[in-house]
């Protein structure tokens, strides 16, 4: 898994990645009552706002992490969106695109450095 300074994740299959928020994230939202998520087909920009997901403290912008199709958005947490309080690192993934560029996969931070950049905050 890879991660953002925005605290998205994302996980690599072949040239699908698989975008979610991480857990520091939905801890600083608090329970969340609304997500909204990108159309299948949907080109995006790494960087590009293409979510938001609300909860009863703040409504907050999910970005591309990298340039690609959008392929899937996971209906689940639209229907029940606090399942991204629940799994926020899992099974509540927001959406996956077909990269671009697999290899840009590289250059987001790892494990070690999202750690290292939460203890910045």
């Amino acid at each position: 898994m890879r991660y953002t300074k925005d605290h998205e994740w994302v996980s690599l299959a072949g040239t699908i990645a698989t975008v979610g928020i991480t857990n520091h994230a939905q801890d600083a939202l608090g329970d969340v009552v609304f997500v909204e998520l990108p159309e299948a087909g949907r080109d995006v920009e790494e960087g590009e706002a293409c979510s938001v997901v609300e909860s009863v403290k703040a409504a907050s912008d999910v970005y591309s992490p990298l340039t690609g199709r959008v392929v899937e958005a996971n209906q689940a947490i639209v229907d029940e969106p606090g399942l991204v309080n629940q799994a926020a690192e899992s099974s509540a993934w927001f959406f996956k695109i077909e990269l671009a560029d697999p290899a840009a996969f590289d250059a987001l931070m790892d494990a070690a450095a999202y750690q290292a950049f939460l203890e910045t905050l």
